[in-house]
């Protein structure tokens, strides 16, 4: 590992410790491409869209490219743009490709996790990127490794390509279709052969994954992308959202399609749509803007409080700040302001230092908020810590009154399907009543969206089942899971 990656992987461990993750995390994006013009290379176009996904994930960046059945792919840790340069993107060339962004946990941060993955056997070659966690990853390890394969890496993502490489010889659908049907849990799959961008998405939904069209003007092309804000980033037109349980096989300027799996209970993930997703996307056909926005009217119509102001901490509690000034008619204003350097721009060699980095993190503009009755918006409350220290900081600024709304139900359960979650021992909703977090967080008053709001607040218009629960996961509210989960009753 060079002094640029050692540096950030320590960073990485700097930011776990000392500033506590008070957010779930989005595990992964990925992102491909595939042009028909076999002259044209995709290294700058990768750039641009994973740098559109850069908010899933912020510890690792990859991208594999093929050309005449040559593959190379180069990884590094850290953001797109500390691990890609003019240089480097000009030694990707190619007119195919699949790139990803990484959010580990604390004990993966290290490059040899960093995908995509890439393979290469007697058959040809292989690179494979993962978004999503396998539930039987730790079985199917086993097997293979009882089997003669050696693995490198603590990610379900080798699984998956050793699974592949394993049928091959089979051909590249049956090898897609005997792998996929032998992983549980779930996943947002991109795998890139010699000739060919294949995707996949598990049974259920639970992560998003998209296709689009490039732009016909310049050659045409596919893209397939975990939003569909990547789809723009590159010119491209969004088609569709990938369906679950659906591969699609692109390859000669065609896109084949099929359903791998029986029909199951639809489960996207509805944490989406509350926090990890860009505003700009839309995702299974739900436009994650607006739902944020009609989430925080559903708030203001379940828990109003006479205030003079309402404030959305950044970056996703403004559009439901905004929802909620609309329904309750009180004033929206831009009362917090977020650095979004700090955390990475040093490492604070005493702890003095450290407190400090983490207090600039969030500040207040104090004209706006001073001898006001204030609302305060926030996604969702994990540890509690960081909504602590903003109520804090609202106070010292002078507000009069500090009334906290979430726009999500309270955080109780663990998330199983690729998102980073604390224990839930350290959920603090899981060990205490909404009386007591109201207390210890310093609140004038505390209300939550409830599970019927949120839900209301995910409907589309073109997509029914969207309304029951049966459309979407809830499980880290609910502790009700969409597939079994080994350790859970």
């Amino acid at each position: 590992m060079d002094r640029v990656s050692t540096m950030n992987a320590m960073d990485d461990k700097f930011r776990h410790e000392i500033y506590p993750r008070d957010k779930f995390h989005d595990e992964c994006g990925v992102f491909g491409l595939y042009l028909n013009d076999k002259e044209k290379n995709v290294a700058s176009m990768m750039y641009y869209g994973l740098l559109s996904l850069q908010h899933r994930g912020q510890e690792s960046a990859g991208i594999a490219v093929s050309k005449d059945r040559q593959m190379e792919n180069r990884r590094g840790m850290g953001l797109v743009s500390e691990v890609f340069d003019a240089e480097t993107l000009e030694k990707l060339k190619g007119p195919a490709a699949i790139g990803h962004v990484r959010y580990s946990t604390r004990d993966s941060s290290i490059l040899e996790n960093a995908q995509p993955f890439l393979g290469r056997f007697k058959l040809g070659s292989i690179a494979v990127a993962h978004n999503g966690a396998l539930t039987n990853a730790d079985v199917v390890r086993e097997l293979l490794e009882d089997a003669g394969i050696s693995f490198f890496t603590s990610s379900d993502s080798e699984v998956i390509i050793n699974l592949i490489a394993k049928n091959y010889k089979k051909g590249l659908e049956r090898a897609l279709t005997d792998t996929i049907q032998f992983i549980k849990g779930s996943y947002a799959l991109l795998v890139l052969t010699d000739d060919a961008l294949v995707g996949a998405r598990d049974p259920n939904g639970l992560r998003p994954l998209c296709l689009g069209q490039h732009n016909e003007k310049s050659g045409g092309g596919w893209i397939l992308a975990s939003e569909s804000c990547a789809i723009d980033a590159v010119g491209g037109k969004f088609v569709r959202d990938i369906e679950p349980g659906e591969i699609v096989i692109i390859s000669n300027d065609q896109v084949l399609s099929f359903i791998f799996s029986e029909k199951t209970n639809r489960a996207y993930c509805s944490f989406e749509y509350v926090y990890f997703a860009r505003p700009d996307s839309v995702i299974d056909q739900v436009d994650v803007y607006s739902s944020r926005v009609k989430a925080g009217e559903i708030l203001g119509k379940e828990s109003s409080v006479e205030a003079d102001l309402v404030i959305g901490v950044p970056d996703s509690g403004i559009p439901a700040a905004i929802g909620y000034g609309r329904a309750t008619g009180t004033p929206f204003g831009l009362g917090i302001v977020k650095s979004k350097f700090a955390g990475r721009s040093f490492i604070a060699p005493s702890m003095r230092q450290r407190e400090e980095m983490v207090a600039v993190k969030h500040n207040v503009i104090a004209a706006e908020v001073h001898g006001k009755r204030v609302v305060i918006i926030d996604d969702s409350i994990v540890r509690g810590t960081t909504s602590r220290r903003l109520l804090a900081i609202l106070r010292e600024a002078g507000a009069k009154e500090v009334h906290m709304r979430i726009c999500s139900p309270p955080v109780r359960f663990p998330c199983y399907f690729g998102i980073d979650t604390p224990h839930r021992k350290d959920l603090i909703s899981n060990i205490s009543s909404r009386d007591e977090l109201c207390a210890s967080l310093g609140a004038d008053s505390l209300e939550f969206l409830s599970v019927d709001g949120l839900l209301e607040s995910l409907k589309a218009s073109n997509n029914e089942e969207s309304s029951t629960t049966n459309g979407f996961c809830l499980g880290c509210f609910s502790g009700v899971y969409p597939i079994q989960v080994p350790g859970e009753k």
